[in-house]
């Protein structure tokens, strides 16, 4: 099972972003070893438009969990080194190894699949 190495310290520098203050280390079953360095910028799962009631309830499913996850998948798409298919498919188990119940895992990974494109490979 995939596993985090150590524990994800941040500060918040806006009302979505954070900085990452130490490396973030996830250690996947199928990708190997995924690291986000110091001073990495994040917004978690944050979904910016909420104007839409179904992104609304989604958010609200998801909203405070996965974080270290979320992290680690902000990174896979920044750097787009792996296919998008591949970087959601670390985050559902990221999500797991950070103990998120597998039917909320897949609603983020649905999320990912359903919103995400526009984000992959976004500097």
């Amino acid at each position: 099972m995939s596993k985090f190495l150590n524990t994800l310290k941040t500060e918040q520098v806006g009302k979505w972003n954070h900085t990452l203050l130490a490396k973030l280390t996830l250690v996947d079953d199928v990708e190997g070893i995924i690291e986000a360095e110091t001073g990495f910028s994040t917004n978690f799962a944050s979904i910016a438009v909420l104007h839409n009631v179904f992104l609304f309830v989604f958010f609200a499913l998801v909203a405070g969990y996965g974080n270290y996850s979320a992290t680690i998948h902000d990174k896979l798409y920044t750097d787009a080194k792996l296919s998008r298919k591949r970087c959601d498919d670390v985050l559902y188990r990221a999500l797991r190894a950070e103990g998120v119940a597998k039917w909320r895992a897949w609603l983020f990974w649905a999320g990912v699949r359903l919103g995400g494109a526009s984000h992959y490979g976004e500097k």
